[in-house]
């Protein structure tokens, strides 16, 4: 029998630092709010005005991801700030692939030990990521779990609503042979492959994350924490032009595993893999771990972020699109006829 009385911070959770946490992303979200938001941070459930008078008939788009492994980095650098960003353009890359924007998002953190600082700088990311995809950050929820998650560990995981008109749901299914794909670059590993990239920089080659990679003129931590890239305002201005037939959000599985969830029965496609400039740090890794051609575009995404499929003949104007804003794109392969497989030559 216990000699004196037992509380919950006798278990582990210190409901007082979660307090703390809370109170500071009360203030990081409300950075985030606009006039359809209709709760405070702390409410059971977050209200989002849900009238859409602009819209004939509008479809909400939902979907929820994390950051993978990626998150040891992090733990190994001490950087937090960067992981809730990647979170948030994930998710808003996968709502994006259908024409939708996002509306609002939510997130869910889970420790061993809640320290506020950490959380308090994983949510300055998610808001950041927000505010720049125009996304309100609704809410979420903050779990203290003991003996769940290793010292100085945690896990973080994003959900997002977005909205489109149905008569301008992307979704892959005019997409015909003779069409033409057009890639937009990813900023290194984004958020995919990350077991395989921290088996070949850590175990294989034997580095730290403050190893110089010479070849790519950065450490191997700050290479790793590059940001996962959104691409909603590059695309904004053609979602609702009817010229793009379909998205592919280029993530686990790569080129190979993506381009095939738009593909329609009877289509296939055929990448021309000299047609975009690879980046360093997958040949880099290519090269340490002896890593099989096929592996490395099963696992990563290469260099490519995003694949838009579109008729030859809007090929032009999209690419121009792209080039007024200083941004580059390139155009990868074709659509041909086939069993909705990717054929890299």
């Amino acid at each position: 029998m216990a000699t004196k009385p037992t509380t919950y911070t006798d278990a582990g959770v210190d409901i007082d630092s979660a307090t703390r946490a809370t109170d500071k992303i009360k203030e990081l979200a409300r950075r985030t709010f606009n006039e359809r938001t209709l709760s405070e941070i702390g409410s059971f459930g977050g209200m989002f005005d849900g009238a859409f008078p602009k819209l004939i008939q509008p479809v909400l788009v939902a979907s929820a991801d994390g950051v993978g492994t990626k998150l040891k980095v992090a733990f190994a650098t001490g950087i937090h700030n960067t992981v809730g960003r990647d979170l948030v353009n994930h998710c808003v890359n996968d709502i994006l692939v259908q024409g939708a924007r996002p509306l609002f998002f939510l997130d869910y953190i889970a420790t061993g030990r809640l320290s506020p600082e950490t959380v308090a700088d994983v949510v300055a990311g998610i808001a950041e990521g927000c505010r720049e995809n125009g996304c309100v950050l609704l809410g979420g929820e903050t779990a203290e779990m003991p003996g769940f998650y290793a010292e100085g560990e945690y896990d973080v995981a994003g959900f997002i609503v977005g909205v489109v008109d149905r008569e301008r749901i992307i979704d892959g299914k005019l997409i015909s042979p003779g069409d033409v794909l057009l890639a937009l670059p990813s900023v290194g590993l984004h958020t995919n492959g990350y077991s395989l990239a921290r088996k070949l920089f850590f175990e294989v080659a034997g580095y730290n994350v403050n190893t110089q990679l010479e070849p790519v003129g950065a450490t191997v931590g700050e290479t790793l924490l590059q940001q996962h890239k959104s691409y909603l305002r590059q695309l904004e201005g053609l979602l609702d032009s009817g010229t793009i037939k379909g998205l592919a959000h280029i993530t686990g599985g790569g080129l190979t595993d993506n381009i095939p969830r738009i593909l329609p029965e009877g289509t296939a496609v055929q990448i021309d893999k000299d047609s975009w400039p690879v980046l360093r740090i997958f040949t880099l890794m290519q090269e340490i771990g002896n890593v099989a051609e096929s592996e490395m575009y099963r696992t990563f995404n290469m260099g490519i972020g995003m694949v838009i499929a579109c008729a030859e003949a809007d090929a032009g104007s999209i690419k121009t699109h792209f080039s007024e804003q200083g941004e580059r794109c390139y155009e990868i392969g074709r659509v041909i006829e086939g069993r909705q497989e990717v054929t890299i030559a």
